[in-house]
């Protein structure tokens, strides 16, 4: 029987050893219906740099699970990044499809200032 999920991570898992190839801290992107979360993991991926999701109290108040709520996390992220000096990230969609809040989350990072 096909399994959603664990063709899922299927993908992901094959993007994650690309990456831990690289060397590279990564922006990790995990969606649910309701909230969208983005980290940044450290290149060994034992430490969590900075995050950013729709549960923090700024982005509690309307909406959670729509592209403008995807694009402001994108914005926030971006920001923390900057201010452990990180600029330069690879980015782990997570077996997701580059599309809707995704594809919002990663376009509004890359204008604030992350670079993948």
């Amino acid at each position: 029987m096909f399994d959603k999920k664990a063709a899922r991570l299927r993908r992901a898992k094959k993007t994650r050893a690309h990456i831990r190839n690289l060397g590279v801290h990564r922006l990790t992107v995990n969606r649910t219906p309701k909230h969208i979360y983005a980290q940044i993991i450290s290149p060994t991926g034992g430490e969590v740099i900075a995050q950013a999701s729709t549960l923090d109290s700024s982005l509690r108040s309307g909406a959670t699970g729509n592209v403008t709520s995807a694009t402001s996390v994108g914005q926030m992220i971006a920001e923390r990044a900057k201010a452990a000096g990180i600029t330069k990230v690879a980015f782990d969609r997570s077996g997701f499809k580059y599309h809707g809040r995704v594809k919002a989350l990663a376009e509004a990072a890359r204008e604030n200032g992350l670079e993948f």
